[in-house]
């Protein structure tokens, strides 16, 4: 599926420090941590506690969350329904990235298994 260039660009200038409280209260009220949340984030973008943190502080936008992330060579296993999109079409490579994210936020709220997030082989 594609998206808009609107959506795409929208996407890209959307600011990480203004979705991440959302993050961190959908999962714990699903009853999991925020330590779990940063556990998935550094997974996918290998950015520790300091280090998202210090790009929390800049509202940075999420194309250069993206841009210096070192991206898990496993996203690629991160497929299905997110937002009314299915991953695995999104040909925009940020907004991809993003939806990864926000499949991997679900699949913690929704309580699955931490190995089973992390794409564990």
């Amino acid at each position: 599926m594609n998206t808009t260039p609107e959506h795409n660009d929208r996407i890209a200038k959307m600011t990480f420090s203004s979705v991440y409280p959302h993050y961190v209260k959908k999962v714990e009220r699903k009853g999991r941590t925020k330590e779990e949340l940063h556990q998935v984030i550094k997974w996918l973008t290998g950015f520790d506690d300091r280090k998202l943190q210090e790009l929390i502080d800049q509202q940075i936008t999420f194309e250069t969350f993206f841009q210096r992330a070192d991206l898990n060579p496993n996203a690629n296993l991160i497929t299905g329904l997110i937002c009314g999109y299915r991953i695995e079409d999104i040909e925009n490579t940020l907004t991809k990235q993003v939806r990864y994210m926000d499949k991997l936020v679900d699949e913690l709220a929704n309580g699955k298994k931490m190995e089973n997030i992390l794409r564990s082989t």
